[in-house]
């Protein structure tokens, strides 16, 4: 299937920097549209070029695919971007919210070259702890979702844009972190039984001293990603003596 990105402020003339945006959504939903335009037009004024790429979701397909996308749309940056928008391939940064965040904290080990930095809203660098592995306190607050209501086994196409509502899995979100199946369903391997699996996807436990400059920005009353994901990420690169900065919204 065919992955597109939306490229802003592009101009092959002009040579500039780029900002690869990846969007949230658990892995499960959302698409490259979601940029925010004050955002958008923040970077833009910077002097970037910004490329807002979709990914093939999950439970369709499992996080190796998902990261593979990211992957391949780096390498297109690199390789096309040049003649077609004035892609610098040289400094190429990346900003994500959230599952966004998660991937972009997730390239700074597995995309080669790295990335120039990476600036993480509300991301996360462990997907197998107790917050997403275990029912949610916040998400049990509301109304049970049945395995049946949350559309998991609907035979649903694989898709890398898909909406947040008015879709047969529409409550598969709500339904993984009422039952802590996430890992399971968006991983396809039980964290339980091979932890192992998961420790080439998990960004904390993957800072080196070649880890990308980092920005973290978290809501300290966060009810969805827990704010100590960026503490954690924080004190990890800091302890491989990684420039980074956690900015703390506070309440």
């Amino acid at each position: 299937m065919d992955i597109e990105a939306d490229v802003y402020g592009g101009d092959p003339e002009t040579v500039k920097p780029v900002l690869v945006y990846i969007h949230g959504g658990a892995l499960v939903a959302g698409s490259r549209e979601m940029v925010r335009s004050e955002q958008l037009r923040a970077y833009m004024d910077a002097g970037f070029v910004v490329v807002s790429i979709d990914y093939r979701l999950a439970p369709e397909v499992k996080i190796p695919q998902i990261a593979g996308d990211v992957n391949d749309a780096f390498a297109w940056i690199a390789k096309a971007g040049p003649s077609l928008f004035g892609a610098d391939p040289k400094r190429i940064s990346i900003v994500g919210q959230s599952a966004g965040g998660y991937l972009t904290l997730l390239s700074g080990h597995m995309i080669k070259p790295r990335p120039k930095a990476l600036i993480s809203f509300y991301g996360y660098g462990d997907i197998i702890g107790p917050w997403y592995s275990e029912p949610d306190p916040h998400y049990c607050k509301e109304p049970a979702v049945s395995e049946e209501e949350s559309g998991k086994h609907v035979n649903t196409p694989i898709m890398a844009h898909r909406p947040f509502s008015d879709n047969p899995k529409a409550k598969f979100y709500l339904w993984c972190r009422q039952n802590g199946q996430w890992p399971i369903e968006v991983g396809g391997v039980d964290p339980a039984k091979n932890p192992d699996f998961f420790t080439r996807y998990m960004p904390v436990l993957n800072v080196d001293k070649a880890y990308p400059p980092t920005l973290l920005l978290h809501g300290d009353q966060d009810t969805d990603v827990p704010y100590e994901q960026s503490v954690l990420m924080a004190e990890a690169l800091k302890k491989a003596g990684i420039e980074h900065e956690l900015v703390t919204i506070k309440d």
